[in-house]
């Protein structure tokens, strides 16, 4: 492997970490990115001579750390003789007692001072690694909007002088709300790329469910926590069946469930009923998990309790409303009692405005319509879908969608 291979590599599976780390010692976003960026410079200036290091990460982030206290130090923050003995220091877990640094710049970017979105928008850009692009088809919006939210997020966070500090223990739970929203957006990413060659990026989904672990267990008094948790697990486990030999898209029905991950399925399962069995309403995860816990428990497609999954979607949507929700409310309702109140229901989301450019509606649509054997109508759909489409793997299941309804 040649250097920028290896440093491009290096960025997707360790960057965020790293970035991470230099925002808390920065104490500043475009100040870390800057000395992020020029470490990858210097890499790869010297790594094509020097060699690959053993340890890249290490590499860069000594490289990267030098370089933030020497603008420190320029800028009078820091004195020339604490050079050498901060660039040696290690991070400590500070007063929060999360000892990993990006689940705790995670708690430090969903500031209570910024809009819900503009701090998702912002965790997603920075620590999660995600593009602008990514970003906006997670929130249905066009990249312009969520790069001004990115913009504004920055400068808020400089003008009022917003510090990068983790809240004591006893806050956590203020921003938790944020924390997760962030995980299970990262999460969805991955485990359906927006613009990719392969269906799922595995290590986006990885490292989601590793930091949703974490928050589960630093703040195990929460119980949407443990469920967002049970749902990507949920989820998860069907990753091996979701794609076949040409690298297509298998739709939930057609799944070989031999597959899915029963293990997985069965200890998400447990997590998700503990949580359940602690009074109180469930959360919009905790009812998303049930649904995924319902599709999991099927044995195959046709024995699938959807109306089951119909009500609880009818629950989400009062608890949690959105376009998105509502659309997939709106095809568990055709899957449970009607096509034709699903086509209409879609019909009215679509009319609204709230989904346009949003690939799955159209995907939806095309669908049930193909169910109901209106295949005219289904080409239709099918060719809007693909407009919008732009993972290969979902194109190639529309595709051929499409061809079986000609």
């Amino acid at each position: 492997m040649d250097a920028p291979a290896a440093l491009a590599r290096w960025r997707r599976e360790d960057g965020g970490r790293l970035l991470a780390s230099l925002i808390r010692l920065a104490g500043d976003i475009g100040d870390a990115e800057d000395a992020f960026q020029q470490a990858c410079v210097r890499a790869l200036e010297h790594w094509p001579e020097s060699g690959i290091p053993a340890q890249p990460g290490a590499w860069l982030n000594t490289v990267a750390r030098r370089l933030v206290f020497d603008r420190q130090r320029r800028s009078g923050e820091l004195a020339l003789a604490d050079v050498e003995s901060a660039a040696a220091t290690s991070d400590d877990p500070d007063a929060s007692g999360i000892a990993d640094d990006r689940l705790r710049l995670l708690f430090t970017c969903c500031h209570p001072s910024l809009a819900p979105q503009a701090s998702c928008a912002l965790a997603l850009r920075t620590l999660g690694g995600l593009s602008t692009r990514e970003i906006a088809r997670a929130f249905v919006e066009n990249e312009a909007t969520t790069a001004q939210r990115i913009v504004r997020a920055k400068l808020k966070i400089r003008e009022a002088g917003i510090a990068f500090e983790v809240p004591s223990r006893a806050f956590l739970p203020q921003r938790l709300d944020a924390v997760l929203a962030v995980l299970y957006l990262m999460f969805n990413e991955g485990y359906t790329a927006t613009e990719a060659d392969t269906l799922q990026r595995p290590d986006v989904c990885a490292e989601a469910i590793r930091l949703a672990r974490l928050a589960a267990e630093s703040l195990p008094q929460e119980r949407e926590a443990r469920a967002l948790l049970a749902l990507m697990l949920l989820t998860h486990a069907r990753r091996d069946a979701r794609v076949d030999a040409d690298g297509a898209l298998v739709p939930l029905e057609a799944q070989d469930r031999r597959r899915w991950r029963q293990d997985e399925i069965a200890a998400a399962t447990r997590l998700l009923d503990r949580t359940l069995a602690v009074p109180g309403a469930p959360g919009p995860y905790a009812l998303q998990a049930a649904i995924a816990a319902l599709h999991g428990a099927a044995a195959t497609a046709a024995e699938t309790d959807w109306p089951q999954i119909a009500l609880l979607y009818r629950g989400l949507l009062q608890l949690a409303p959105s376009a998105v929700v509502e659309l997939n409310a709106a095809v568990a309702h055709g899957m449970a009692h009607s096509l034709d109140d699903a086509l209409a229901w879609i019909a009215r989301i679509e009319a609204s405005g709230a989904l346009a450019g949003y690939h799955l509606l159209p995907a939806a649509q095309a669908e049930l319509l193909r169910r109901t054997g209106d295949l005219p109508a289904a080409l239709v759909a099918y060719d809007r879908a693909l407009a919008l489409a732009r993972n290969a793997a979902e194109r190639r299941f529309l595709m051929r969608r499409r061809e079986e309804s000609l």
